[in-house]
C-alpha cells in the first residue's frame, strides 16, 4: 500500500478508541496497510511461562492501527494535516496543505 507516512513520524489518531491521541511511528506494515504507533491501540497479550516470565505475564503492548486512521501531525498547525508532495532537485518533500510547512527539510 501507498502511503507518505514514515518510521518516526508524529502522527495523530483519527478513528477507533485512541481517536485524539497522537504518537510516534514504530514500525509500518505496508502490506498490511497498517503501523504500530507508540502509546496508542494498546492490546494485552497474555504470555506463556518462559524463562522471562517464570509465572507467565499479562504484557501490554501496542496494536496495528489501519493507515487510514492515521494523519501526520503539523508543529505549527498543531494538529493533523493532509500532506502535499513537492520536488527539490531529485528530492521529494512532504509539506503541510495548511501552511506550506517542509517535513523533511533539513
Amino acid at each position: 500500500m501507498k502511503t507518505l507516512l514514515r518510521k518516526n513520524d508524529i502522527v495523530v489518531a483519527i478513528a477507533g478508541r485512541s481517536r485524539g491521541k497522537q504518537g510516534k511511528i514504530l514500525e509500518l506494515q505496508r502490506s498490511k496497510g497498517r503501523a504500530l504507533v507508540e502509546g496508542l491501540n494498546m492490546i494485552k497479550r497474555h504470555m506463556r511461562k518462559s524463562q522471562l516470565h517464570p509465572q507467565g505475564a499479562i504484557v501490554e503492548k501496542e496494536g496495528p492501527l489501519p493507515l487510514s486512521n492515521l494523519m501526520l501531525f503539523c508543529p505549527k498547525c498543531n494538529k493533523g494535516v493532509r500532506l502535499g508532495l513537492k520536488r527539490d532537485g531529485d528530492k521529494r518533500i512532504r509539506f503541510c496543505r495548511k501552511c506550506q510547512y517542509e517535513f523533511d527539510k533539513k
